[in-house]
């Protein structure tokens, strides 16, 4: 449903939002737990389930700030929604990437940026990561693809992630001379993946210092795939 025919004080919506601010402002925390970002930088959002609204960070404020109320709402074509908490101040620079993502991505819920230190090298020298550990094969479903410059402030880079990840197992992408995105099917899905991401970049990086890695068969890749995709953990 458009965000201008919503009513934004509905409970159902609003407990709805209400959860996702939460959610996405505890997850920058994570951000800072895991060494992905520094100062600022970075940002996480989250789809709000059944309506066509997201939440993201305010841009440039510390992440000992953030909170559910400094969280701002947006609509999928990245306006912020006057009048609600946070409205009052800039979102993130990266908003109208997102936005793009969500309106071309139905099935994403939550897109998060990093400039975490190895993926950003990859990403540096525009270099797919390839898959050479079966934790890839796992998480990623493959190779790590680099998606093409863009400049920041409008929806190029969200361009540049659709076009990239659109058919691709891989949940992130390094967009050139940038750094990481990641999706996923909800914002804690996406920054998983931008964990999970830097872990593979670092660990790549190490083998190949001691030699040229061994790229896994695709076969194998696609068996690992499906294994931890529909088998690993707990049923629900």
């Amino acid at each position: 449903m458009p965000a201008a025919d919503l009513d934004l004080d509905a409970p159902g919506l609003a407990d709805a939002i209400a959860r996702v601010r939460a959610d996405v402002a505890r997850l920058h925390d994570e951000l800072v737990r895991y060494r992905l970002v520094v100062w600022t930088g970075g940002n996480v959002s989250g789809r709000v389930p059944g309506a066509d609204l997201f939440v993201i960070k305010p841009s440039g404020v510390d992440y000992d700030d953030l909170s559910p109320e400094s969280m701002i709402l947006c609509d999928l074509d990245g306006h912020v929604i006057p009048g609600t908490p946070g409205s009052e101040r800039s979102p993130s620079s990266d908003t109208a990437a997102h936005a793009y993502v969500y309106r071309n991505m139905p099935d994403v819920g939550g897109v998060v940026h990093t400039h975490s230190a190895y993926a950003t090298a990859w990403a540096a020298r525009a270099e797919p990561i390839p898959c050479v550990i079966t934790g890839m094969a796992d998480e990623f479903g493959g190779e790590i693809p680099v998606g093409p410059f863009a400049i920041i402030g409008d929806d190029s880079i969200g361009r540049g992630i659709v076009q990239t990840l659109s058919g691709h197992r891989s949940r992130a992408v390094l967009m050139q001379n940038h750094g990481p995105f990641t999706i996923g099917k909800d914002a804690r899905d996406a920054v998983k993946a931008a964990v999970m991401l830097e872990a593979t970049a670092e660990t790549v990086h190490l083998a190949r210092q001691l030699g040229e890695p061994i790229v896994i068969p695709d076969e194998h890749v696609d068996a690992l795939f499906q294994r931890y995709q529909n088998v690993y953990g707990q049923r629900a």
